[in-house]
């Protein structure tokens, strides 16, 4: 007796980002650093910050609409919403039960998923399995942060480098030999002390002195890490697509340093041109980062039906993930 499973990809993006920008100009009034600095080490000239009154669901619903449109799926046709953040409304309940019950999607299931900046790639790839097993149709996968709320505007290392936004993709059945065709998921444990936010009772204690409910980071273990790790990371996916990084036509990558884009980009013989860069407006979105830039990309009809896309992306805990899907979508 033989199985057939489903195979799974994307059927529509949104994003959506806050109307606050604030620049490396704005940032040089606050704290001790200039945009030459700024842009030279990070390739960042801008980000959106969220209003204070805002939460992360409100992002995520804007995107969640402008993805469900492109998909041409109702909010009651959503059989799941797996929701990525860090950054959530609220340690309990789940910030996807807050977008559930505004987006009206009465028939789905919903649940957050913490894997920091890795966590859109992890949320699509369970997403992936449900729908691989006939379990669900479609699932809405939203990554979304607002950690404008959680930085120290006093410590020049990291408030220069994150923004506020959310992205989101429908996944659901898409023709065979398309979708997500092999993924790499991992993590390494004994990073927690390099990257995180300072709340509970771990969070506290891994960084003496760190001001309580605030991104810490080691700066150079963390860019030592992603360098290695990205690369680690896309040559196991592409291993189990059966590929090779000739037969890939685009990477999206996690927009955390232009530096590690360049090496991501390297690691794959890949042009810059077919490498879709978008942290010199955002930033760092940690979970948003790579659906926002999907969503961009996709939006302005940069992906063909049949093209390899790579996603990759690293972040606390010290994580990595990366997937290898060929575009089902139809340039329409």
């Amino acid at each position: 007796m033989t199985s057939t499973t489903i195979d799974a990809g994307v059927l529509g993006t949104g994003f959506y980002v806050p109307e606050r920008i604030l620049t490396n100009f704005d940032l040089e009034k606050m704290v001790d650093t200039s945009d030459e600095w700024i842009v030279e080490r990070t390739g960042i000239h801008e980000r959106h910050i969220s209003a204070k009154d805002v939460p992360a669901s409100e992002l995520a619903y804007q995107a969640a609409v402008r993805a469900l449109a492109d998909a041409h799926t109702k909010p009651e046709e959503v059989d799941l919403i797996i929701c990525a953040t860090l950054t959530g409304d609220a340690v309990c309940p789940s910030t996807a039960s807050f977008i559930q019950d505004k987006l009206g999607a009465v028939n789905a299931a919903a649940f957050d998923l913490a894997a920091a900046c890795s966590g859109f790639v992890y949320s699509s790839t369970v997403a992936a399995q449900f729908i691989k097993t006939g379990t669900y149709r479609r699932v809405l996968v939203i990554g979304v942060e607002v950690l404008s709320k959680f930085l120290d505007w006093e410590d020049r290392n990291t408030c220069v480098l994150f923004g506020d936004g959310a992205g989101a993709a429908v996944y659901g059945p898409v023709e065979k030999g398309f979708g997500i065709l092999g993924f790499d998921l991992g993590s390494d444990g004994s990073g927690t002390g390099a990257l995180g936010i300072a709340s509970g009772d771990r969070g506290r204690a891994l960084v003496e002195g760190q001001k309580q409910n605030c991104v810490y980071m080691n700066g150079a273990e963390v860019f030592k890490f992603a360098v290695r790790a990205m690369g680690a990371t896309m040559k196991r996916s592409l291993e189990r697509a059966g590929m090779e990084p000739k037969d890939v036509d685009w990477l999206v990558p996690h927009q955390a340093n232009i530096r590690i884009i360049q090496s991501a980009a390297k690691r794959l013989a890949l042009p810059l041109e077919k490498v879709i860069i978008n942290i010199g407006k955002y930033g760092n979105v940690p979970a948003a980062s790579i659906p926002m830039a999907l969503a961009e990309a996709a939006g302005e009809g940069r992906f063909r039906k049949g093209d390899i896309v790579v996603l990759a992306g690293f972040g606390a805990g010290l994580t990595w993930a990366s997937c290898i899907m060929r575009w089902a979508k139809e340039d329409l």
